[in-house]
């Protein structure tokens, strides 16, 4: 063998990067420092998740699901919800720069989800699509029930419903169930080119949507805080390999105020 043809790895010739078999050796794509990793130029669809802003049933912390409309926001509630609306108004814009600026506003048809909506469409000059795989998870008997309240009727379900995750409240959905519902609903917005969609939904779905785009367990999602008018953002990718881009950021001092 000639010195020309020395194998990879002799003196005189430095070895070459192995790419390991099935792989294309891609770059990675450049993109914001901190943003998750891709090796194409595929833009997503990015989902600004907000959740509805206070309830009296906020306050006295009951579990308000999806099998009753109401109740509405209270004073507090359309505070926060012009809150949210500055907020995601700056998305795209000074905010989350490679985002583009929002360009459709669904609502889940609860009244609380609903009103929150309209004021961040109008922020906006969007209309609201309403969209009933975004509703709040069905509590079943333990609809406007406290922690307490289903504590001593139900002793020892409640606490397995968050940490396990596949627990079912009597006639009603457990968080795994509203997980496959969002899961659903997502898709039903992936794909299609780059662009923003405005969700306008609750807690627990919205925690929902963020386990499942992690692909975390259902017992681990109850660990995210997702306060009232909070904003979360996920970008939804054809091949699945979702980012979760913001979760839970709270929409107070956002505002022009603010700057």
């Amino acid at each position: 063998m000639s010195p020309v043809e020395e194998p990879p790895g002799t003196p005189g010739r430095p070895a070459q990067p192995v790419v390991p078999a099935g792989t294309t050796g891609r770059r990675r794509t450049a993109g914001p420092s901190g943003a998750g990793v891709r090796f194409d130029d595929e833009q997503p669809v990015t989902v600004v998740l907000v959740r509805h802003g206070q309830t009296a049933m906020t306050v006295s912390r009951g579990y308000s699901g999806s099998s009753e409309p109401g109740p509405p926001l209270d004073a507090t509630g359309r505070a926060q919800a012009a809150s949210a609306a500055e907020l995601v108004d700056r998305v795209g814009r000074d905010l989350w720069g490679d985002v583009p600026y929002p360009g459709e506003v669904v609502a889940s048809p609860m009244v609380r989800t609903q009103e929150t909506a309209g004021v961040v469409a109008a922020r906006l000059g969007l209309p609201v699509r309403t969209d009933a795989a975004f509703r709040e998870a069905d509590f079943g008997a333990w609809q406007g029930l406290t922690s307490d309240e289903i504590e001593q009727r139900w002793p020892g379900t409640l606490e397995p419903w968050h940490v396990d995750g596949h627990v079912r409240p009597p006639g009603g959905e457990s968080v795994a169930d509203v997980g496959e519902r969002l899961r659903v609903a997502l898709d039903g917005l992936r794909g299609g080119g780059e662009r923003t969609v405005v969700v306008v939904s609750h807690a627990v779905a919205i925690r929902a949507a963020l386990g499942v785009t992690l692909g975390s367990a259902p017992g681990t999602w109850s660990q995210l805080r997702v306060a009232p008018a909070s904003v979360s953002i996920v970008r939804l990718y054809t091949d699945r390999r979702d980012e979760v881009a913001v979760a839970g950021a709270p929409s107070e001092g956002w505002g022009p105020a603010a700057r």
